[in-house]
């Protein structure tokens, strides 16, 4: 399937699911992930019954991740669609932790899965040298940069997160690849997740995520990313805590327009939790 197509079912980030992964070993979950491509997800019973009720794996074609938000929300769609899990909550190991997941819009056009994510780590990366081999490595002018500070923000893998000052700078970014696991091993980040802000008003944000050592260039939508990005745009002061969501697109540049949706998960006292993060979720016609 697709997970985080955009409004009209188009675009999102190609998900392989193996629904029932019970006896697969390690080098046959990456296989899969090699010969398709993309990030892949695998279901298997629950460790701890008590405490979750699925174990999720997830593979890219080099090596397995501790998380993964987009097969984490296609493999959910997969088990509804299946009658595998119908209950209004679903709770999954991962190796970052158990996330909960849910319907939210149930039987309506908006339907989407949303899954839960911690409270985000922001760091500032404060050595200008840094900030500038980032750039370089961006291949991104000066001038694109906004006066923001670079962050290194995580709900689970670490991101990078540079603000610029347009989505056709976005757009328009050529990256040395070459450089790109070396700066991500002397930043400590799992990936480049350089962005720009459609709308404040509208809460629309543009994004594209450069990983370290996924086995590929770039990916078309990044849940894991983009829940770091809600974390760091609450650090720059871009959007206030409160319910309304942030959509992040991300893809565009590949073909693959896709739409990640994230808002502040809050207690009754407003209380940051952590995040929401969902979105749309369709069959892929060429499976």
């Amino acid at each position: 399937m697709r997970v985080f197509a955009a409004a009209d079912g188009s675009g999102g980030n190609p998900a392989p699911i193996v629904l029932d992964a019970v006896g697969m070993s390690d080098a046959q979950m990456r296989a899969v992930a090699a010969e398709a491509g993309h990030e892949s997800g695998f279901v298997l019973p629950a460790e701890d019954a008590s405490q979750a009720d699925f174990r999720f794996r997830f593979f890219v074609p080099r090596h397995e991740m501790e998380m993964c938000g987009h097969a984490t929300v296609g493999a959910l769609w997969c088990l509804r669609e299946a009658g595998i899990w119908s209950a209004p909550r679903a709770r999954i190991e991962t190796l970052s932790g158990v996330v909960e997941g849910f319907v939210r819009g149930s039987g309506s056009p908006s339907e989407r899965i949303e899954i839960t994510q911690p409270v985000g780590r922001v760091e500032p990366i404060v050595d200008a040298a840094v900030v500038r081999r980032i750039a370089d490595v961006l291949r991104v002018p000066a001038d694109d940069l906004l006066p923001h500070p670079v962050l290194n923000a995580a709900t689970s893998r670490v991101k990078t997160l540079v603000a610029l000052r347009s989505v056709a700078a976005l757009d328009g970014l050529k990256p040395d690849f070459s450089r790109m696991e070396a700066l991500c091993e002397e930043i400590g980040s799992t990936g480049l997740y350089p962005f720009a802000v459609e709308s404040l008003e509208r809460r629309i944000v543009h994004a594209r995520q450069f990983p370290k050592s996924s086995g590929y260039p770039e990916d078309a939508a990044t849940g894991i990313a983009a829940a770091a990005l809600l974390f760091g745009l609450k650090t720059l002061g871009l959007v206030p805590v409160d319910d309304a969501e942030v959509v992040v697109h991300q893809g565009r540049a590949m073909g693959q327009g896709s739409e990640i949706h994230v808002r502040f998960h809050r207690a009754a006292d407003g209380e940051v939790l952590g995040c929401f993060l969902g979105g749309r979720v369709v069959a892929d016609a060429h499976a």
